[in-house]
């Protein structure tokens, strides 16, 4: 069997969608559309409702600004070979155009976990310092933590393509997914990936796995602080922020821990499932946080309905 290395002439690589289904492309690319298009109004509604209403210039919405910022720049990241295949078939993607897909899927997943971080610490200091939190939480702090987030995942990802154009290829070789993942790269080398997947592991403790860890921390302070209110229904009002943020975390998390099970123990689970679930992963968080942020959220919701009935008038 033919054998490329990366640095030289360039192997193909083959998207996949969901195997056995060609023929329901057309049908399936429906939902998977309108998943999209629901996804990438509904950030840059969220966006510009935020811009535009000077009540809103606050750290709590300059916080899920970043978080629609990213959900609208990992959709627009799978986009083009998600359609390529569902609407058009054609598969293969060049190993360079590949690379660069993986690096920036895997750029904005870890800015979303930050930013959840990030928003999780905004709810903390709202809720234990509610009188300095506007002196805490300054536009110069809002901005520093947004560029120590973007650089950390620059940095962490950047080495990652790299050390996969070192490594040797089949002449052609079958992804798992219509789009690159680090982790499916790493599977259809035939050189030693010790080392890239140690990496990519490295990545994945210092930046999903610290941030879920100090995300749980932040709830556990933030329990502490509400329980020493006095009032009832203060301690209500106050977990009530905490909603929107918490169903943002779950909704992240969850189709990662999902998608990391099936690829650790579904080995015998169709690769429809794992397709699935990789979808899942990629195309749920940005569709519905601003769902969430729109119907949990009164300022948002509130400053929608009235830009609907100012256009209906």
């Amino acid at each position: 069997m033919s054998v490329f290395n990366g640095s030289a002439l360039y192997p193909r690589f083959l998207l996949t969608g969901f195997s056995g289904l060609e023929s329901k492309y057309g049908l399936i690319s429906l939902p998977i559309f309108l998943v999209y298009a629901t996804s990438i109004v509904g950030n840059i509604t969220i966006l510009f409702i935020i811009r535009t209403e000077s009540s809103l210039h606050q750290p709590m919405y300059y916080f899920l600004s970043m978080l629609a910022l990213t959900d609208l720049g990992l959709s627009t990241t799978t986009l083009p070979t998600m359609f390529s295949v569902f609407w058009f078939h054609a598969r293969e993607i060049p190993f360079n155009a590949c690379l660069v897909q993986m690096y920036f899927i895997h750029v904005f997943s870890i800015i979303e976990s930050a930013v959840l971080l990030a928003m999780a610490f905004d709810r903390f200091v709202a809720i234990r310092e509610p009188l300095r939190y506007a002196t805490i939480l300054t536009n110069d702090v809002i901005i520093g933590i947004g560029l120590v987030i973007a650089g950390r995942a620059l940095v962490l990802v950047f080495p990652a393509s790299f050390l996969l154009k070192r490594l040797q290829y089949h002449a052609v070789n079958v992804l798992s997914y219509p789009f690159c993942l680090h982790q499916d790269l790493i599977k259809t080398t035939v050189s030693s990936r010790r080392v890239s997947s140690i990496y990519g592991l490295m990545v994945v403790i210092c930046s999903m796995g610290l941030d879920s860890v100090l995300l749980l921390l932040s709830y556990l302070l933030i329990l502490g602080t509400v329980l020493s209110i006095a009032s009832q229904a203060e301690r209500v009002k106050a977990l009530n922020t905490c909603i929107s943020h918490i169903c943002a975390v779950l909704t992240f998390y969850t189709p990662m821990i999902g998608l990391s099970m099936i690829r650790r123990y579904g080995q015998n689970a169709s690769p429809v499932v794992h397709v699935l679930m990789a979808n899942v992963y990629l195309l749920v968080p940005p569709l519905m946080n601003p769902v969430v942020y729109s119907v949990k959220t009164k300022q948002i919701r509130d400053r929608i309905l009235k830009k609907f009935k100012k256009h209906e008038v």
